[in-house]
């Protein structure tokens, strides 16, 4: 199923990532157009109800529907401005939708965000239909961007980082550690992914990294470094 995307996809990836802040648009939209390609792999999109779980930008909206997906996004967040414009204002543990009634959950760096990350992936994995799809991915802490805007002081402390953007800034980061940002690891994710009963593992390798890079996760230490991002794709049984 893959379409062997190599060193020039990281590359353009890590480019866009340079600018997250000062070119948005370019950002995410890169971020979004790679996460249909990636979900192309695996599934039609026309005419398949999307629901985006910690929906982010307009970008990940527009990619989707230009697609012809069906496009759901849920935040907890009403001014997130995917959800504004007619989405759902809910928390991604407790999602208002019933048991195996979406086609496919996508959720771009929510866990990290999340105080019970497991549970929020269940509660994904409830909504889908059989056959339907999970796509989860997330930013473990011991990666270079771990500490979101305070990296990679984060290596040395998460509350030593936030002390120190705070003085540099002079107000604290938006994410704030064990607040907002969790100290979530590799191996977590792929701990739960094999557990959980309910879903079979189609893919797993860091998000960023060309394919052949997914030998990493076998390395305990390296994963955990040199990841950036997990990539889980999910079939529901």
């Amino acid at each position: 199923m893959s379409s062997g995307r190599g060193i020039s996809r990281s590359v353009r990836l890590f480019s866009a990532f340079r600018v997250e802040q000062t070119e948005p648009d370019r950002f995410y939209g890169a971020l979004a157009d790679d996460s249909i390609a990636l979900l192309r792999d695996w599934t039609e999109l026309r005419d398949r109800v999307v629901l985006d779980v910690g929906a982010g930008p307009r970008q990940f909206a527009d990619a989707f529907r230009a697609a012809g997906a069906r496009y759901v996004p849920v935040d907890h967040d009403p001014m997130v401005s995917s959800v504004a414009d007619g989405g759902v204002v809910a928390t991604a543990a407790a999602l208002p939708l019933a048991d195996r009634s979406v086609d496919l959950v996508f959720s771009s760096n929510l866990w990290e965000h999340v105080r019970e990350p497991e549970a929020v992936a269940d509660e994904m994995v409830r909504v889908v239909r059989p056959g339907g799809l999970v796509f989860l991915s997330y930013t473990n802490w011991l990666s270079p961007w771990g500490g979101h805007e305070t990296s990679p002081w984060h290596w040395l402390g998460g509350k030593r980082a936030a002390r120190r953007y705070e003085r540099r800034h002079g107000h604290p980061p938006k994410n704030t550690v064990d607040r907002t940002l969790f100290r979530v690891s590799v191996a977590q994710g792929l701990r739960w992914a094999r557990r959980q009963p309910e879903v079979e593992v189609l893919v797993a390798r860091p998000r960023y990294l060309p394919d052949v890079a997914e030998h990493l996760l076998k390395v305990p230490g390296a994963r955990e470094l040199l990841t950036w991002n997990l990539l889980l794709i999910l079939r529901r049984r």
